[in-house]
């Protein structure tokens, strides 16, 4: 699929990072087993996915640390998002948060113009946060002389333009967002959850009311003297179609060469917020689209291929993004609920591992399973192990069903005790 006219061929191409999401231990797991190169995550506050449940805390990072070092030949390595905007008197906290962190981070993510002045202060290495709008070569210039190492571009940024900021800039790295969701505001900067719930975008307290169905009501202006409407009506009406301020989901899976091409250093997967199986299948998709550009057999059934695997998890309608220029009515979504082809269902939970046998036992809580079934085994520490269920036993029964109330052996991935078991069902 490359296009063998331009400059840049195949067997010249660097490398581009792979950047994955991590919003907990099971994410982080995943995103490493699936052979990313690097992942991002957040502490508690000050970044973009400020909620609980979606960070870690700072007590975390030298396990973090650990799992992406210990007896790897390359690192994977960690970022830090830092890049929610800070108010005066939050000084001394993002201070103490960057001195804490500093330790165990190759970088820390940034947008807010004091944060980078602080992390100038203690020495760490800055990546300028998409938040900035970056959209051209002497912004990055001119973030470069403030100390950035690297700059995520606007997500408005056309391929072309990508192009020739990288060859302007270098050797200062681009990362552009690859994958995943985007927001309808320019680069994310939004104020509509502010306005509505009192939870700024900007905060990364976003409750997304973009992605909702709107309804259009007439309100009459006009009052008589006693304040009574002069033309009652109760015309109204949903919008069509139904969201039309949520944007498509970006994923670039079939121009993966073109990125490479452009010379984008760090293909950025977004998703902090989405599950495990989300962060591992995505990891996985892109890590094997640029090994085949790299070895010359990217070819549009590898794309086909998967572009299957990417539709399994969570995602909205898939679209270019502003690669191949600025968005239209084409860049908003029809629909408000996942187009996963692949729903997760709670079967239960592990209550044993025999690691020389390769054999789990698992408590049937919610769903019956059966043989030839799709599995996951979701763990802190495993991670997201996939396996297609065989012969089941309980003791010297050979089960056809496991039925809710009941346990059941079979042969499965290592894992450990109190990871969850889902059934991948088909829509």
């Amino acid at each position: 699929m490359l296009d063998m006219q331009k400059k840049t061929t195949a067997s010249q191409m660097k490398r581009p990072e792979i950047l994955a999401p991590a919003g907990d231990f099971t994410c982080l797991q995943a995103a490493i087993d699936a052979g990313a190169d690097a992942v991002y995550f957040g502490l508690e506050n000050f970044n973009m996915r400020a909620r609980s449940g979606i960070n870690f805390s700072v007590e975390d990072l030298p396990e973090i640390a650990r799992r992406c070092t210990e007896g790897r030949e390359v690192p994977v390595k960690r970022y830090l998002t830092l890049n929610a905007i800070m108010f005066e008197g939050e000084t001394e906290k993002v201070e103490r948060l960057v001195a804490s962190a500093k330790p165990y981070v190759n970088a820390f993510i940034v947008s807010d113009w004091g944060v980078i002045e602080i992390c100038r202060r203690y020495g760490a290495e800055i990546h300028v946060s998409t938040q900035m709008s970056t959209s051209n070569s002497t912004a990055v210039r001119f973030l470069a002389s403030q100390g950035a190492t690297r700059v995520v571009l606007a997500r408005e940024c056309t391929l072309e333009e990508v192009a020739e900021i990288v060859r302007k800039v270098d050797p200062v790295e681009i990362e552009c967002f690859v994958h995943g969701a985007q927001c309808v505001a320019e680069s994310g900067r939004c104020l509509m959850s502010h306005d509505a719930f009192g939870k700024s975008a900007c905060r990364g307290e976003c409750r997304q009311p973009c992605r909702r169905r709107f309804k259009v009501q007439a309100v009459d202006l006009y009052e008589d003297d006693e304040g009574n409407p002069v033309h009652e009506s109760d015309t109204a009406f949903i919008v069509e179609p139904h969201t039309v301020l949520s944007a498509k989901d970006l994923c670039s899976i079939g121009f993966v060469d073109r990125l490479m091409q452009a010379g984008i250093a760090s293909f950025k997967i977004e998703g902090r917020a989405r599950n495990a199986e989300y962060v591992m299948t995505c990891v996985k998709s892109y890590r094997r689209a640029v090994d085949a550009v790299l070895s010359g057999t990217y070819t549009p059934q590898l794309v086909a291929e998967l572009t299957v695997e990417l539709e399994k998890v969570f995602h909205r309608e898939f679209a270019k993004g502003m690669f191949y220029g600025r968005p239209g009515v084409g860049q908003l979504t029809d629909s408000e609920d996942s187009l996963g082809t692949r729903v997760k269902r709670h079967v239960g939970i592990v209550m044993d591992y025999f690691v020389k046998a390769g054999i789990v036992q698992v408590k049937i809580q919610d769903r019956e399973i059966r043989p030839g079934d799709e599995l996951q085994i979701h763990g802190q520490t495993t991670g997201v192990k996939e396996l297609v269920l065989g012969e089941m036993r309980r003791d010297d029964e050979r089960p056809e069903v496991a039925e809710r109330g009941t346990w059941v052996t079979f042969a499965a991935p290592r894992c450990r005790v109190g990871d969850k078991v889902f059934l991948m069902e088909r829509r």
